[in-house]
């Protein structure tokens, strides 16, 4: 049976608390979730909204994009997938100025240059 995203999320979440020897107690303070409810989502019980999730990484002093790496490094070693670029973090860069491009595009294996600002170009005019 697969393991459900939930689970992997509060497993991670738990293995990242007792590594920094934290209590329960402690981070349920530190996030402001009740002790009982953090306990309900590191047994996987519970789902944790997006808010209460980067509040329990917070709590924790960890980086929420690695911990959703983790899970999902963990869900992938657990259904028997090989996930591309395992264990490999892209570096993130601009691809573009204007502020509808400014998305960021991931960089793989050094092919791409990062983005460099650029002035605009200004139109030439015949009165030169």
């Amino acid at each position: 049976m697969a393991v459900l995203l939930r689970e992997a999320i509060g497993g991670s979440l738990r293995r990242a608390r007792t590594l920094r020897r934290r209590t329960l107690r402690d981070v349920s303070r530190a996030a402001r979730v009740s002790l009982g409810y953090l306990s309900e989502v590191e047994r996987g019980r519970k789902e944790p909204s997006s808010e209460l999730l980067a509040s329990i990484c917070e709590a924790l002093d960890i980086a929420l994009p690695d911990l959703l790496a983790e899970v999902i490094d963990d869900m992938a070693r657990d259904s028997g997938l090989e996930v591309a670029g395992a264990g490999r973090r892209d570096t993130l860069v601009p691809i573009g100025q204007r502020h509808a491009d400014l998305r960021l595009a991931p960089v793989r294996s050094g092919l791409a240059a990062p983005a460099t600002p650029t002035a605009p170009v200004a139109s030439v005019s015949a009165a030169a």
